[in-house]
């Protein structure tokens, strides 16, 4: 009899842990360090608020290796709920078809509280279809700003108050700089591809490829090698033979930092989530902030700059529970003050008006200077084809031919036109290879 009740009392115990056990939702990410740290804060965030669901983030490598092994693991039938994908893998995200559970949809399927219109056009504007629906979750969104030393433009007899506009002022201020000694360069750069061709692009309505920016679907051509785009090359490939750009090398650019912090260049363009990092190298002198400079000659700059970062796509054959988990912890996730607290620890945008409204109020953005300067940038003007972003099958690829092609640029194998050139012609073939895989 007491065996009996023991197994019974067990049994009891199993089926009341059972009925009250949360559910679990696997999120793999791409952030370490830090930002790390931060994800997992925010998870147990979630994860305390409720009783339901159990997110367990999954940190799997740089942003390709993370998308590899979700893919990967989707041919296996071993995929996550939720995956962190960049922003350069949207194209290839959305043309595996019946590998994705859009956003709009499992939203609405779970009767989430879920608005659209809530989101800052400029950021979920690149991750939304042709018909403005959301298909992946933003999360870490970023734009590039320019970056300037105060203590240099003082001595160089420049306003330390007054960042340069146009391409011109960039131009003239760097001569003044270098004539005075204040500084060897005037200026440098992270991201040649993110940001002197696509972000150059968009600032100067110009488009960067067919079909919307590749928006309209996989037979989307490259177009970057337009009048405005051979120009700046020209420009950039002039400046470098006189000493007043530098470059800082392939893919991230990252020799260029190091030539800003060590006041050897008196303006770096970059990232807006650098903003922590420059500030804590930049020890020795003033740091000033400003938008990206234009071409004042070319009609339509500036108009708005476009992100880079990564978003969070939901994976398909998963049981039902998981996507109802998965729709919450999204609710969680673009609530203003989980967002506020995202956008003002990492430098990352905040991807609603709310949470930017309520930085706002709490003065952060008064307190800590430049923290807004890609938010007013990216919602300067209402974004357009040319400026709403890009969808490039194939893109990560793409990025390096452009690095490559500006390489031979600097190197004097090519002139601007004929590198540009080469770009659209190499990159369309890409493009070509996209297209017939995904049909």
């Amino acid at each position: 009899m007491f065996r009996l009740c023991t197994a019974s009392a067990v049994a009891l115990a199993a089926s009341l842990t059972a009925a009250h056990a949360k559910t679990d939702i696997q999120w793999w990410h791409a952030m370490g360090g830090e930002l790390g740290s931060k994800l997992e804060e925010i998870v147990q965030g979630f994860n305390e608020s409720q009783d339901e669901y159990n997110v367990i983030p999954s940190y799997k490598g740089t942003y390709p290796e993370t998308m590899t092994a979700a893919i990967a693991a989707f041919r296996a039938e071993e995929q996550p709920a939720i995956v962190q994908v960049f922003e350069v893998g949207t194209g290839t995200m959305m043309a595996a078809e019946g590998a994705i559970v859009p956003v709009h949809q499992l939203m609405e399927e779970q009767g989430a509280n879920f608005d659209p219109s809530a989101f800052l056009p400029a950021v979920v504007g690149y991750y939304t279809d042709t018909d403005d629906n959301m298909l992946s979750m933003p999360f870490n969104s970023s734009t590039p700003i320019l970056y300037y030393n105060k203590d240099v433009f003082e001595k160089a007899g420049l306003d330390p108050e007054t960042p340069p506009k146009t391409w011109g002022e960039m131009e003239e201020f760097s001569n003044k700089i270098i004539e005075s000694g204040a500084a060897s360069c005037g200026f440098t750069t992270g991201w040649v591809s993110w940001i002197q061709v696509e972000n150059f692009s968009a600032w100067h309505n110009q488009p960067i490829g067919t079909e919307q920016n590749g928006f309209g679907g996989p037979q989307a051509r490259l177009s970057v090698n337009g009048p405005a785009q051979v120009k700046h090359w020209e420009n950039l490939n002039r400046w470098a033979d006189e000493g007043i750009f530098e470059y800082g090398g392939p893919v991230g650019g990252d020799d260029a930092p190091p030539k800003f912090y060590s006041q050897e260049c008196a303006m770096i363009m970059n990232s807006s989530a650098s903003r922590a990092g420059v500030i804590a190298n930049a020890t020795d002198f003033e740091l000033g902030y400003g938008m990206l400079p234009y071409y004042d000659d070319v009609e339509g700059a500036p108009q708005n700059s476009i992100i880079g970062g990564a978003t969070l796509w939901v994976l398909s054959g998963r049981p039902d529970e998981e996507y109802a988990g998965a729709a919450k912890f999204f609710e969680y996730l673009s609530s203003p003050e989980v967002q506020a607290d995202w956008h003002q620890f990492s430098g990352y945008l905040p991807i609603t008006q709310a949470a930017y409204d309520l930085g706002k109020e709490q003065g952060y953005y008064e307190e800590n200077p430049g923290s807004e300067v890609g938010l007013q940038q990216i919602t300067l003007n209402e974004p357009t084809e040319n400026s709403k972003g890009l969808r490039f099958g194939n893109y990560v690829q793409i990025r390096g031919i452009i690095d490559e092609e500006f390489e031979q640029m600097l190197g004097g194998d090519k002139d601007a036109q004929g590198a540009l050139d080469s770009l659209v012609e190499r990159g369309n073939t890409l493009l070509e290879e996209f297209e017939a895989q995904s049909q």
